[in-house]
């Protein structure tokens, strides 16, 4: 009897090792090693419980009263339950520790001040001499030493916090200044095995600072300043005490639910060959049904709008993901969009030109659906499945965190 207790106590012990082993190695220090990042947070509030010691002492208590050799079967029986049922009861509202507390509350303000700097450094009144004749150069300088020292304070706060949604943000802006480590290198950051930066002012210095404008540039939505931010962005939105697993509003939901669904309609519709078929005029001249392929792409613009805006306030870590992707996607067309009077602004919104439309080559406009709706349809249709679902992790994210192929897809109007 003794013995298979001991086991069964190696067994609980071994399980809350290797969770906790799983959790902060998951979020923080894989960073390049392939899961979006969501998957993690399912184990933050196991962390949290085993973190303050509440399981320890359940395990304690129930196994001293097993020792005990005037202890019936019965009796175990009955303690047996009354500690799972403790057991559950933490999971459902785990004791949040001090130390937690104190990192939720330096993660809540950390983020706050970690879009400050990076405001700071997309303003271009940094870049200029002020008035009072203090440098370009020594703005940058010091806007890059606050930066990463923020920065810093942000993923220290994070690794203690048990905020759930938050800190999964969080990994992800650390996966985005993994992504851009050589262009930080070029101005002196570099990124410690821990995640945080370190800053070599001397080389910092000595670099022009046209480099830090671009590298954090807000018109560019692919900059690493507008990765970092859109992504504090979410963690700023995201509730202090709701997880990655849970709803937001239920008008949210709806909103995005909606939106995702009408935009899977408009790419299927400007992906499919009717649209594009030609009608025969007065004349007997053929020629595209311009009226109709306006409305289809119109209605691609609403509708796209309106599911980002939902979807950015969405607490769904599968939802964000996938919409950091297609934001991504979007951006990487940018150009090719333009070619059809669609534009792209700072916050990834679009916009389109009926006037600069109507005269582009349809077909051109269909070999760019068919590459560019294609690849942001993967993406779509997660959005919608996890606003259905409520599910908490994107699954199929390839090593550096897409779904597909498709990822990379760049339309050439020449080709």
């Amino acid at each position: 009897m003794m013995g298979g207790v001991a086991d069964t106590y190696k067994e609980v012990v071994m399980s809350i090792n290797i969770r906790e082993r799983q959790d902060m190695s998951f979020l923080f220090s894989g960073l390049g090693s392939g899961a979006a990042g969501t998957a993690g947070s399912n184990f933050l509030s196991d962390y949290a419980s085993i973190k303050n010691g509440s399981y320890g002492k359940l395990m304690k208590a129930y196994y001293g009263n097993v020792n005990n050799s005037g202890t019936t079967a019965s009796e175990r029986k009955t303690k047996t339950n009354n500690v799972l049922e403790k057991i559950l009861e933490e999971k459902k509202n785990p004791t949040v520790s001090r130390e937690a507390q104190e990192a939720n509350s330096n993660l809540t303000s950390g983020i706050s001040n970690l879009i400050k700097s990076v405001s700071t450094l997309q303003n271009d009144d940094t870049y200029t001499v002020s008035e009072d004749g203090k440098s370009a150069a020594d703005k940058v300088v010091s806007a890059v030493k606050s930066y990463v020292s923020v920065y810093n304070d942000v993923v220290s706060a994070a690794k203690n916090s048990n905020l759930a949604s938050k800190t999964s943000h969080i990994a992800n802006m650390m996966r985005g200044s993994e992504a851009n480590a050589a262009k930080l290198a070029e101005i002196g950051i570099t990124i410690n095995r821990d995640g945080t930066l370190r800053l070599n002012e001397g080389k910092l210095k000595g670099t022009d600072i046209s480099k830090v404008q671009d590298l954090f540039s807000k018109e560019d939505v692919m900059s690493y300043g507008s990765t970092v931010m859109s992504r504090l962005g979410f963690a700023s939105a995201s509730s202090g005490s709701v997880s990655s697993t849970e709803k937001g509003s239920a008008g949210t939901d709806t909103a995005t639910y909606a939106g995702a669904a009408a935009l899977k309609a408009d790419i299927e519709k400007l992906t499919s060959g009717s649209l594009f078929e030609k009608i025969k005029d007065k004349d007997g001249t053929e020629q595209y049904n311009i009226a109709e392929l306006f409305a289809a792409a119109k209605s691609f613009v609403g509708n796209y709008n309106s599911m980002l805006t939902a979807a950015q306030a969405s607490y769904n870590s599968g939802v964000t993901a996938n919409l950091a992707h297609i934001m991504e996607k979007t951006a990487k067309n940018k150009d090719a969009l333009e070619q059809f009077g669609i534009s792209v602004d700072e916050k990834g919104k679009l916009k389109i030109d009926e006037d600069i439309f109507k005269k582009s080559d349809m077909s051109q406009l269909q070999k760019f659906f068919n590459e560019y709706g294609s690849s942001i349809a993967t993406n779509v249709s997660l959005v919608h499945y996890y606003m259905t679902t409520q599910a908490n992790a994107a699954s199929g994210y390839t090593a550096n965190g897409t779904y597909n192929a498709q990822e990379n897809i760049l339309y050439n109007a020449t080709t």
